[in-house]
């Protein structure tokens, strides 16, 4: 029986060019042995989600998600809730793309990264999965909470299209002086911490907001998040932290941060309500609960 493939991509994303290419990203995939159909998500609630969930209930072996990582986010979160789950495939098309940096896979090609799929080398890799008492996300780049972590999904997607990764940069000097610590609660493996913080990232991969070194010890299989806590709420700080990244990922063993990994977490906010950032869009509010599912996924990767 020949395998099926179903493309489920975001007419909105990479400056609306992917949708130029969606001949040849087909045609790619057929040569690699694929029945491939595509799906163009629309603005109706979870588009992507529900789409992807109904192919791989369906039975199709491959769901491409062609798009940002908000688009890839959808569809883990239509795939990763079922006991059998697909393949996934990615083809980046988005501002930051920064699963696909993580992966290898081509980030200014788009028929290049469909050859990655088609050369059929994969590997299975960790889910995120949050949850509180009114909702359950998965996610499979990053968690985060705190006010600058907001900017993801506060700057509009007009936007994002207009102007790219400076969109994301002017939103951030905007938000530069609401970065206030707040009073939180955490646990986490062999460990917890009361106190002040700016914002807190829960890592699956070494690419955190553009910045590889962020999380230098990455894995995309042990089955543990990487913990970051931002301890310093200081502008100034929070720059210097962010040249130590830069510079070697020297901010590892900063007394400013705790970074550590860990299998679980949980968070509770003391103060104000503190909103979830799950691959760049809004997943609930604190308090939330963070698992790692382990090798969860099998993901076409190059490396």
């Amino acid at each position: 029986m020949q395998k099926r493939a179903r493309i489920i991509f975001n007419p909105t994303s990479g400056r609306e060019t992917l949708k130029n290419k969606l001949v040849d990203i087909l045609n790619v995939l057929e040569q690699g042995g694929y029945e491939t159909s595509i799906y163009a998500t629309t603005p109706a609630e979870n588009s992507a989600q529900n789409e992807a969930r109904r192919v791989a209930q369906a039975g199709f072996d491959l769901v491409v998600a062609a798009g940002g990582d908000g688009t890839i986010n959808a569809v883990i979160n239509g795939i990763a809730p079922l006991e059998k789950r697909p393949r996934l495939g990615i083809i980046p098309a988005g501002t930051t793309n920064d699963f696909a940096r993580a992966l290898g896979i081509p980030r200014d090609d788009f028929v290049e990264a469909a050859r990655v799929i088609a050369n059929g080398q994969t590997t299975a890799m960790d889910v995120g999965k949050a949850s509180n008492q009114k909702l359950t996300h998965y996610f499979i780049n990053i968690a985060a909470g705190g006010r600058l972590t907001e900017l993801t999904y506060d700057v509009p997607s007009d936007l994002k299209t207009v102007f790219g990764y400076m969109a994301y940069l002017m939103k951030a000097v905007e938000m530069l002086p609401q970065a206030r610590p707040m009073d939180i609660k955490v646990q986490y493996d062999g460990g917890s911490y009361a106190g002040k913080a700016s914002m807190f990232f829960l890592a699956m991969t070494n690419s955190v907001g553009g910045l590889e070194q962020a999380v230098p010890n990455a894995s995309l299989s042990d089955g543990k998040f990487t913990m970051i806590i931002v301890k310093t709420g200081n502008m100034v700080e929070i720059m210097q932290l962010i040249m130590k990244v830069m510079n070697g990922g020297r901010h590892v063993h900063d007394s400013r941060i705790i970074y550590q990994e860990t299998t679980h977490f949980s968070v509770k906010d003391n103060q104000d309500k503190m909103p979830i950032n799950l691959d760049g869009e809004y997943g609930g509010d604190a308090p939330m609960d963070f698992q790692n599912l382990k090798e969860h996924i099998e993901i076409f990767f190059r490396i």
